[in-house]
């Protein structure tokens, strides 16, 4: 098991309790990570591959590389788990068409969803009804709009928040003053705030 250094967080729990062989909890760990991982993905990708059945593919395959690799988490603070697949997100974009031609060819060898054929896989989505993934996928496209509305330096911002980095992780990546990333923060919630509360 691994000891988080700072208190365990919901996902933490719900991880042990994947590993400990509780398949119901990787749903709740798919449903409770889908909608920001699904943003986080949409901005990764090439413009030209936005498509909402790109988004999904690479969504899928993030979590079922994350449910094969689960051994390699470890929890340093409330948001390594998003970080982690963030990361995981970028190696499948990155792998895009050479691992989707290697899956035709080979037929697929990768981690499935749980079915008969496979029973150890982890639970698919099926506890979801239609209603509800219907006003998953509008609350998503309406994040989008709001996300797609703000100044691309506010943008990346929130993306970084969204991706669970600390200010001090975001004021290296952007190369700024970790007083600069705070304020530049604290202005791109309230201008996404005022999106969605417009007066």
């Amino acid at each position: 098991m691994t000891i988080p250094t700072t208190p365990p967080t919901e996902a933490f729990e719900l991880v042990e309790r994947i590993r400990q062989g509780d398949g119901g909890a990787f749903t709740l760990l798919f449903e409770k990570y889908k909608r920001r991982l699904t943003i986080l993905i949409y901005y990764k990708l090439d413009p030209k591959r936005r498509l909402p059945e790109d988004v999904e593919e690479i969504l899928q395959e993030t979590f079922l590389g994350a449910f094969e690799d689960l051994a390699q988490f470890q929890y340093r603070s409330p948001g390594s788990f998003l970080n982690w697949l963030s990361r995981i997100a970028e190696h499948v974009i990155a792998d895009g068409a050479r691992f989707q031609n290697r899956q035709k060819r080979s037929g697929g060898h990768a981690t499935r969803f749980r079915s008969e054929s496979n029973p150890n896989g982890p639970e698919p989505e099926v506890s979801i009804t239609p209603s509800r993934i219907l006003i998953q996928k509008q609350e998503v496209e309406i994040l989008l709009g709001k996300l797609n509305d703000l100044p691309p330096h506010y943008r990346e911002v929130l993306l970084a928040k969204i991706e669970g980095l600390s200010t001090k992780e975001m004021a290296e990546r952007f190369g700024k003053p970790r007083e600069s990333v705070a304020l530049l923060l604290h202005r791109a919630v309230r201008r996404f705030r005022e999106l969605q509360n417009p007066q």
